[in-house]
């Protein structure tokens, strides 16, 4: 569905940010790799001051520092120049190349830039991985996913079999990841998790000071992902061209299995179900326990929860996860909504059954802007918000409480020890929303009693 505003072309206050973002996302989960940026400094800086305070762990983005004279005459001087200083002061032995809107719009070749840089360097043993991420392309969803399609392509060759399986994990946080490395451990199972940034984007304390803090996926794991047994990518929403798994499907025949971030009843049991049929092994005793807990709480708020009327915005994945466990919680989601382009999250969520026993049909649009949202939660009467921060204007200007989830969320201590995910997370997530609601309804009432009867 398009925007409703007349003037769709132009949006004001984009519910989005651009692909390099969720490059450097991606980057950020491998093992002893740096991410040059090839454009100018304010788009580095940009993205540092982003992550920096979502994640509050310092974050270093290289640039090549694009300048007037590059644009005119070629910025391949400047993209050489920052590998060198990138090897020099960091060291890494993977280093991702992403491109700007600038780089892209004067036609860069950096795939030819970086063979030339490997020749006359004669450097044989670092990784080069370059990845077309131009601000106007798409969005910061399909920039990480792009971002690790092509970590995967350039770092992975054809090897035996071994009994690994593949898990693709989208843009969650970090406390998230740990938590289905947790899942894996209990199935016993070798896992190449890429990428990995449980540890790189949330590091314990320490009194010296790393450049490259430790931990993500290790080149070997990257490496033998050609062999595993299965992949299984957390995202439904990621189109074939920039999807990890179907390349490696595609590649080296590993099967594919999707599923979505596994937030709410339904998509953690079909997580669960996914990994048993890859492993062989029984859902583990422990999880049925934190089911049972979980629709415990189910019963416990439904009769609050069918007066929350929601507005949720973000990457479609976190949409879409967050949509499936309002629908099965009696929660309207009024609004649904996603800065990215996609008619898939529409299609999937009308497959849904709990949208068949709706009172009334969810707006869905995609590629909109706050203002366009804003207008829409105004007609269609919401009373809360769930999503980043970017959408607490909306709670400045109309005084609807936000509900914080998925990335960024800058305005908040805590945002990479946010956990949502499994059958405890999506409780505690439950618990919020009910609690954020009845907070309102609870400060508020006497009001809007007042406000009616003096009328």
């Amino acid at each position: 569905m398009k925007n409703k505003r007349n003037f769709t072309n132009l949006n004001v206050n984009p519910c989005k940010m651009c692909m390099p973002m969720g490059a450097a996302i991606a980057f950020k989960g491998i093992e002893n790799a740096m991410m040059l940026l090839h454009g100018s400094q304010g788009c580095s800086t940009y993205i540092r001051r982003h992550m920096a305070r979502h994640y509050n762990e310092p974050i270093d983005v290289a640039s090549s520092s694009l300048s007037e004279k590059g644009t005119v005459y070629g910025g391949a001087a400047n993209l050489k120049n920052g590998l060198k200083n990138v090897i020099r002061l960091y060291d890494p032995k993977i280093i991702g190349i992403a491109t700007t809107c600038l780089a892209e719009t004067i036609g860069e070749n950096i795939d030819m830039i970086i063979r030339e840089f490997i020749e006359e360097e004669n450097l044989n043993d670092r990784h080069f991985v370059p990845v077309s991420t131009p601000g106007y392309g798409a969005t910061q969803f399909e920039g990480y996913f792009q971002a690790v399609r092509k970590i995967i392509e350039y770092l992975t060759e054809e090897t035996k079999p071994n009994n690994s399986i593949n898990i693709i994990v989208p843009n969650i946080t970090p406390a998230e990841v740990r938590f289905i490395k947790d899942v894996l451990k209990e199935y016993e199972v070798e896992y190449n998790l890429i990428p990995d940034f449980s540890e790189t984007l949330d590091a314990p304390f320490a009194y010296s000071f790393s450049k490259i803090p430790p931990g993500g996926s290790s080149f070997s794991n990257i490496k033998r992902a050609a062999g595993a047994r299965a992949t299984v990518e957390i995202s439904k929403l990621a189109d074939k061209a920039v999807s990890p798994g179907e390349y490696l499907n595609d590649t080296y025949k590993v099967p594919l299995y999707r599923c979505s971030i596994p937030i709410g009843l339904q998509n953690n049991d079909e997580f669960l179900r996914i990994l048993s049929e890859v492993t062989g092994r029984e859902i583990p005793d422990r999880f049925a326990k934190e089911r049972g807990r979980m629709l415990d709480a189910m019963i416990d708020s439904h009769k609050y929860n069918s007066e929350i009327r929601a507005a949720i915005f973000g990457e479609p994945e976190s949409v879409y996860a967050a949509s499936r466990m309002c629908l099965e919680n009696g929660i309207l989601p009024a609004l649904i909504s996603t800065g990215s382009k996609t008619s898939r999250l529409q299609s999937l969520l009308q497959k849904q059954e709990e949208m068949n026993n709706l009172h009334e049909t969810p707006v869905i649009i995609d590629d909109t802007d706050f203002e366009t949202i804003r207008e829409l939660v105004k007609q269609l009467d919401v009373n809360l918000l769930i999503g980043h921060s970017d959408g607490k204007f909306i709670t400045e200007r109309d005084g609807i409480p936000l509900v914080r989830y998925g990335f960024p969320v800058n305005d908040r201590i805590g945002s990479q020890r946010i956990m949502f995910a499994g059958y405890e997370g999506s409780t505690r997530f439950l618990d919020l929303l009910t609690n954020t609601y009845l907070d309102r309804k609870y400060t508020t009432y006497r009001n809007r009693i007042y406000a009616k009867y003096a009328s």
